[in-house]
């Protein structure tokens, strides 16, 4: 059996395709693992359940702005050469 040249689990290691979001996808990753690496430690960082809340909370806020301001500079660089881009009759 052949398997297909595009398919992701014929090569070897991990691939990921092109994508103009996959910068995005690794802050999100950054993120999310710096996260619960403060979900486990908040408790010896900080003393006091609201206090705790705030700090998870904040971040979380901080973390969801980062990701909507790099995906918002993405779309708008694309659209920008979309539009840049000769338009090719069909």
């Amino acid at each position: 059996m052949v398997k297909d040249a595009g398919s992701v689990t014929g090569r070897k290691g991990m691939a990921v395709a092109p994508s103009p979001l996959n910068e995005v996808k690794l802050d999100l990753g950054i993120i999310l693992t710096i996260g619960a690496l403060l979900l486990l430690v908040q408790g010896r960082v900080v003393d006091g359940l609201p206090l705790q809340f705030l700090l998870l909370l904040s971040y979380g806020l901080l973390g969801m702005m980062w990701i909507v301001v790099r995906v918002r500079r993405v779309m708008t660089k694309l659209e920008r050469e979309r539009e840049q881009a000769p338009h090719d009759p069909q």
